[in-house]
């Protein structure tokens, strides 16, 4: 390939890795980062304060919460559903008064069209009650009374079609549905109640360590059947029954043989094992840790 400038843009000499450069300092195109462990909480971290849980639970799907958080986040969902079918039972309120009001006037305007239609079949002073003849003058004034549709009120009536508030489509209000009652988790977006939160423990490493030295580690936990140490590398399961957090190699390779758990002695199901969503590591064989958004591309 031939040399160029720096600053050449041409498409015949214009490499992949210069396009990339540009995107990247020009802020156009897909850009992608790639993210380092730092910026990925623990497994035991609360999906929600991204904090160690003091009372860990942990949803159906997986997804581990301090049980105050997430306690605070049904209760606040649960008050703004209440809002929102407050607030759609006074706008339903409000719609059935107006069509009532509008049925209203519809009625009190077919009557009084019917109480005119019969005092014109009245004869006043001599006047005939036939139909005016065309050309007459009598007829030229009730077309002129038809044609003018600035006289009695209707200059109100009729919409302004240079004032946007009187247009007809400002008129038209949105159908009101009623609201979802349901809560969802901030995660997995399903339902969630606080009775399908199950509480979960983590064994220790040291038992004798305070929660302040415990926090300072980075090996916290282990399996309480073989002893290994959790954390994000190690794919981790909880066992419904006691809550325990063991090792999915464990679960493998001891639990599913006899699908008991080893310590309540209980026997298990396969809905109670229930796989733990783990933090992310620094290898991409593990999971993709990769931010990326979308703009509008660069033109070359």
């Amino acid at each position: 390939m031939t040399r160029h400038a720096k600053n050449n843009t041409a498409s015949a000499c214009y490499t992949y890795h210069e396009r990339k450069r540009d995107t990247l300092r020009s802020g156009y195109g897909t850009i992608k980062e790639r993210l380092a462990k730092d910026s990925i909480g623990d497994f035991d971290a609360c999906c929600l304060t991204l904090q160690p849980c003091r009372n860990p639970v942990i949803t159906p799907d997986g997804y581990i919460f301090d049980k105050e958080a997430i306690l605070e986040y049904i209760i606040h969902k649960k008050a703004e559903n209440a809002r929102k079918l407050k607030q759609y039972d006074r706008e339903k309120r409000k719609e059935q008064e107006e069509l009532a009001r509008i049925a209203a006037a519809e009625e009190e305007s077919r009557a009084e069209k019917f109480v005119n239609f019969e005092r014109s079949l009245v004869v006043h002073n001599g006047s005939s009650t036939e139909s005016p003849k065309p050309g007459s003058s009598q007829d030229k004034t009730s077309a002129e009374k038809s044609v003018s549709n600035m006289k009695e009120g209707r200059d109100k009536i009729l919409p302004s079609f240079w004032v946007p508030s009187m247009t007809p489509q400002s008129d038209k209000k949105p159908d009101l549905k009623l609201p979802d009652q349901t809560v969802y988790c901030p995660m997995s977006g399903k339902s969630l109640r606080a009775k399908d939160l199950l509480p979960i423990v983590l064994t220790p490493i040291d038992k004798n360590l305070s929660r302040e030295e415990l926090m300072t580690r980075q090996e916290r936990y282990r399996c309480p059947i073989t002893g290994d140490i959790l954390g994000n590398s190690v794919p981790c399961a909880v066992l419904r029954p006691s809550g325990q957090v063991v090792t999915m190699d464990c679960v493998e390779k001891i639990i599913r043989k006899d699908m008991i758990d080893p310590l309540t002695s209980t026997r298990l199901k396969e809905k109670d094992i229930i796989p733990l969503r783990r933090g992310g590591t620094g290898y991409a064989s593990t999971n993709v840790l990769e931010a990326k958004t979308s703009k509008p591309v660069m033109q070359v």
